[in-house]
């Protein structure tokens, strides 16, 4: 990952096609963790705080914050809005609403597991059918891993389901929509299932937590579980050629809920 850059890194030109949206920069804030962009502060100025983040206008991850800022304006306001962009002097940079909040608490017995499944809920429902917008098909992400006729959907899906993208202040905001997919409308879920096994949650009490969502409850059986053995395998690679820390317990949990899965399965007499 690229050294994290500070405001008063960026030249002053951007600064001050910045500060023609926001008013006089008084400080800035870098987040602490989280963010794998360039650039990721809260600004506060004259006209209050704001969300930046972006990076150089040329730099890998230059398409992720374009395709963010073009499907910000189809998502429902459980998502910041996008205020303005500034692209100048070799920098890209987006301008958000800013959402304040903890992030939420994915154990056992956590209060925020119900506004967790709400928001989900509200997702499938609202961002079904895919808004007009230009997105990759999840069967095209896995082209290779699964039966495309398993992933197949028209709802408009994060896929980043990290705790860290979720807010929960006055109510449950998600954020980084960097990386959107068109596919089944219980993609999301099962990606966040995942994440409460991690958090400790075993996989048959985290599928009780899932079956609240309806876009999961009615989800082929058949397709979940071609998901679960997916997921393992993409994630087994990924480990295998790039290690990470974070990945080796999320890709046991995985595991945990796969074999869940085929434990389930009616043994063939």
């Amino acid at each position: 990952m690229p050294r994290r850059q500070h405001w008063h890194d960026l030249p002053a030109g951007v600064r001050r096609g910045v500060e023609r949206h926001t008013g006089k920069v008084s400080h800035a804030e870098s987040l602490p963790d989280g963010a794998t962009c360039e650039f990721a502060v809260t600004l506060h100025s004259s006209a209050g705080r704001v969300f930046c983040k972006g990076g150089p206008a040329d730099g890998p991850g230059a398409w992720l914050y374009r395709k963010e800022a073009r499907i910000n304006p189809w998502l429902p306001d459980a998502a910041p809005r996008l205020r303005w962009t500034v692209e100048r002097d070799g920098w890209l940079l987006l301008g958000f609403e800013y959402a304040s909040g903890l992030y939420p608490s994915l154990e056992p017995g956590s209060p925020d597991l119900d506004a967790v499944a709400d928001l989900l809920a509200a997702l499938a429902r609202e961002l079904t059918p895919c808004p007009p917008v230009d997105v990759q098909p999840f069967t095209e992400r896995w082209r290779g891993l699964v039966n495309p006729e398993l992933v197949d959907g028209d709802t408009l899906l994060h896929t980043d389901m990290t705790p860290r993208n979720f807010l929960l202040g006055d109510r449950l905001r998600l954020v980084d929509w960097s990386a959107p997919c068109r596919g089944a409308a219980w993609i999301d879920t099962a990606f966040m299932l995942v994440r409460l096994i991690r958090a400790g949650h075993g996989p048959a009490a985290a599928e009780r937590w899932a079956a609240r969502i309806p876009a999961f409850a009615d989800a082929d059986a058949e397709a979940v579980t071609a998901f679960t053995d997916a997921l393992v395998r993409l994630w087994d690679r990924m480990q295998r050629t790039a290690p990470a820390s974070h990945r080796g317990p999320l890709l046991d949990a995985a595991r945990q809920w796969h074999a869940h899965r085929l434990s389930r399965r009616p043994t063939a007499v």
